[in-house]
């Protein structure tokens, strides 16, 4: 009987049968921190899929692996440079210097820039190589990964835009500007993160 009440007990209500007061807090994120945890598992699951079907695909005979430029290399070293360089904004936020914030992101932004400029710059040499997407499927799938990676970055250079504008208002909201910069902070580390798959993927097999 001791048991059966044990289990039955509401460890929520107080003695007197009414329930804690917990003042109106809640336990919550951020929307968009939420928004931008979901966006990234959508784009994660198109990656993988993507995945799995160049995996699949590269078993059949037809499947002649085009050579990967030196190119590509550097560009993976301005991606990075432009990650670091966001999280250096985004540490100065919290330090609330925004002197240094302004300059993590307008590096950061100029270095995702120059990796889009460079990943052109890949695609034309493959072209005036021969190296067309229609001649083989792995040309395909390079065109298709790098094309659809860069769409993404492209669009957070528009979300980076907006943030940089906003630091140089005079009349600064600093939480804005923290959650502003750890939002775009944490999408380039996963577009690092994308990349670096996408990268090792080309290039082992």
């Amino acid at each position: 009987m001791f048991f059966f009440r044990q289990i039955i007990q509401k460890p929520w209500v107080t003695a007197d049968g009414s329930a804690p007061v917990h003042g109106g807090a809640e336990f919550s994120l951020p929307k968009a921190k939420v928004g931008l945890w979901v966006f990234c598992a959508v784009v994660t699951s198109l990656f993988l899929i993507f995945i799995a079907s160049y995996s699949m695909r590269m078993s059949v005979a037809d499947w002649r692996p085009l050579p990967e430029p030196g190119l590509l290399w550097l560009n993976t070293a301005i991606l990075v440079f432009s990650s670091m360089a966001l999280q250096w904004a985004q540490v100065n936020a919290h330090r609330e210097l925004i002197g240094k914030v302004k300059a993590g992101l307008f590096f950061g932004g100029v270095l995702a820039i120059a990796f889009l400029a460079g990943q052109l710059l890949v695609w034309q040499q493959l072209v005036d190589l021969g190296y067309f997407s229609s001649t083989n499927p792995a040309n395909a799938f390079f065109y298709l990964f790098t094309g659809i990676h860069g769409l993404h970055l492209l669009g957070g250079l528009v979300a980076l835009g907006r943030t940089t504008v906003k630091v140089r208002k005079a009349d600064l909201d600093m939480a804005y500007v923290r959650l502003s910069v750890e939002l775009c902070t944490t999408y380039w580390h996963f577009l690092l993160a994308v990349w670096l798959v996408i990268f090792g993927l080309l290039l082992f097999t």
